[in-house]
């Protein structure tokens, strides 16, 4: 095994166990052989943590990857066309003998053009900035310090627009500063980090996250009361009904409960912070949008109010709820029990993110034109994997 994937699987195991970094199968990492020639990369459907020198990756020929970018016929195509042509490029420019037909991450063109150790997170601790109406602002005043400060990128659609995106950027940043940025705060989306070396990116990545939750407010750990299990018991039932009713699908409904869920669930606000809407693409890919606030008593719940809510939802356009937040409870998650972990994961994340947002300006969510193009570019497909339990958003 050569050092450029050792070096992939290293970084990747480090950050992928922590699901304060990700959460599913979100995120990816890179790294460039010292010849400039190739570029291993994780592979999609293929969680950071279950990386290993076998599967996991791809080895990409670089001069091709950066060739989609500059092509000037791809960016002239259609939107559906362009991304798919993207994706059928980014698979021929693999050169290696993995076998399968797993494919190198949907980013690969991103990572192309950036140093040579890349990792891309979605930190819990840079959400609550980079989906906050001010975030920017206050994330110019943690780095003020910086030599080389971070390089903020506003939202783009995914794919190819973000490549040229921030192709663009670092090319201006690096004709300002003689160098390329190593921090790159990405609006409404997450975190790259980028290095020469794995050691030196997997610091910074320490030293971003540690600085970011410095300011934050943390959930405090403590001995938290659950209901009991016949408030659980009756919440899961109603909530399956309400499922049924509305879709006209069984399901299996998990309860979680954890000191972050109960904090949430303790703040006054907590309904308001949630119907502020969706935050990210992976809220939306993962969970359909946020939890379903509901605050009636669990003794009167009644399983046509929520089906009503969830029928509301699809008339609108929208996807139905999976995870509901009922008060004094906790968090119930409609679903096959692995995905049900991760939708809890994001929850959790999307709960963390909003309160702290809120106290920096309110909360930046995805507006109706950019959640129609994550749902048509690529909700579809993920969820496809979803359901078959092939949780792996990049």
């Amino acid at each position: 095994m050569n050092k450029a994937l050792a070096d992939l699987i290293r970084i990747s195991h480090a950050v992928g166990t922590d699901s304060t970094l990700v959460q599913g199968g979100g995120g990816n990492t890179s790294v460039k052989t010292t010849d400039g020639k190739y570029m291993y990369i994780k592979a999609s459907g293929t969680a950071l943590k279950d990386m290993n020198k076998r599967k996991g990756w791809r080895r990409m020929l670089l001069d091709v990857v950066l060739s989609i970018i500059k092509d000037k016929s791809i960016a002239n195509l259609e939107t559906h066309t362009r991304e798919i042509e993207v994706v059928n490029r980014l698979l021929l420019a693999c050169d290696d003998e993995v076998s399968g037909v797993a494919r190198p991450s949907v980013e690969a063109h991103l990572h192309g053009f950036l140093d040579r150790c890349v990792i891309h997170l979605h930190p819990s601790s840079v959400g609550a900035y980079v989906n906050a109406k001010n975030g920017r602002s206050e994330l110019e005043k943690l780095f003020k310090d910086e030599k080389l400060p971070p390089l903020w990128v506003p939202y783009t659609d995914p794919g190819f627009t973000l490549a040229k995106k921030i192709a663009r950027l670092v090319d201006d940043y690096q004709k300002h500063f003689g160098k390329k940025p190593a921090i790159l705060f990405l609006h409404k989306h997450g975190l790259l980090i980028t290095g020469g070396t794995a050691d030196s990116a997997l610091r910074l990545v320490r030293k971003v996250i540690n600085r970011c939750n410095s300011k934050l407010s943390q959930p405090k750990a403590g001995k938290i009361k659950s209901a009991s299990q016949k408030k659980v018991n009756d919440a899961k039932r109603c909530i399956s009904k309400a499922f049924f009713e509305a879709t006209s699908e069984r399901t299996t409904v998990s309860y979680f409960y954890d000191d972050e869920i109960a904090a949430f669930l303790a703040q006054p606000d907590a309904e308001q912070m949630l119907s502020a809407g969706v935050l990210t693409p992976d809220e939306l890919v993962y969970s359909n949008g946020p939890a379903m606030w509901v605050g009636t008593p669990v003794d009167r719940i009644e399983s046509q109010d929520i089906a009503s809510r969830l029928r509301r939802q699809t008339e609108k356009g929208d996807r139905h709820s999976v995870a509901f937040l009922v008060k004094d409870v906790g968090l119930f998650v409609a679903g096959k029990e692995k995905i049900a972990q991760t939708v809890r994961d994001i929850v959790e994340y999307s709960a963390f993110i909003r309160s702290n947002a809120t106290r920096m300006g309110g909360i930046s969510c995805l507006n109706k034109r950019q959640r129609d193009f994550i749902n048509k570019w690529e909700a579809e497909a993920f969820r496809k994997k979803v359901a078959k339990g092939e949780i792996g958003k990049h």
